[in-house]
Formats: structure tokens, sequence, C-alpha cells
């Protein structure tokens, strides 16, 4: 089973059980079924600031992701440390699931492109 540790630093009210039961059916229909995720919650300056510190760009984001282990090979018994996904709701707003989305696809690796978007759309067209 996925594991996914959240934490709301942001201020904001945010759906927790809805971004973990998303998050936990696009990795399910992604093939990562055991692993760590964390999902944390920001304000726009420290957005910004992660996003100006890894990025070099100076500005706040919807989503930024931190990949771990991916979905590499690891040692038997060693526990799939997936990565961190750092929101903001001030700036993802009621549609939040897209940008979720995005970040896990990062975390596993896809990057912009074609075969991505297309992966984003096919999960926000599945069902619950």
């Amino acid at each position: 089973m996925i594991e996914v540790e959240v934490e709301n630093r942001s201020g904001a009210e945010v759906d927790e059980a809805g971004h973990v039961a998303l998050a936990r059916r696009v990795l399910e229909r992604e093939g990562a079924t055991e692993g760590e995720l964390g999902i944390h919650f920001v304000g726009p300056e420290e957005s910004r600031a992660l996003k100006r510190e890894h990025l070099g760009i100076d500005e706040a984001t919807d989503v930024l992701s931190f990949p771990l282990d991916g979905l590499d090979a690891l040692p038997e018994g060693e526990p799939r440390a997936l990565g961190d996904l750092v929101i903001c709701p001030a700036v993802v707003g009621d549609a939040w699931q897209e940008p979720l989305i995005h970040g896990i696809l990062h975390l596993l690796g896809h990057d912009h492109g074609a075969e991505m978007e297309a992966r984003e759309r096919a999960h926000r067209e599945l069902p619950a």
C-alpha cells in the first residue's frame, strides 16, 4: 500500500483526504503499489522560495515535485520513498486535481511533453 504523509503549513483549508485518495489512485494506476509519498501544503512565499532555490525562477507555483526512488528497482526489503510534493493552495485554488496528478507523474520520472499530457488526461477522465 502507498503510505501518504500530509503536512499543512499553508494556513488554508485543504481536502487532505481527497488529495491522499487521488494520489493513491494515480500511483496504483501507474504501477506504484507500495511506497511512501509526502504531500506538503505551503503558502505562496514558501512556494516561491522553493522554486527560486531549486529551479531559479522567482515566482510562486502550484506544485513542485522532489522525486527520490521513483520506480527503480530497490534491494529487497528496502521501503520505496517516491518523494515529496509541495502544493500551494493559494496558487492552485479549487482546481487541485490537475497539479496533484502532474506532480505525481514527475515523481515517477515523466517529463513535460505529449506522453505526459496524455497520461494526465487519462487520469483526469478515469472514474474515482
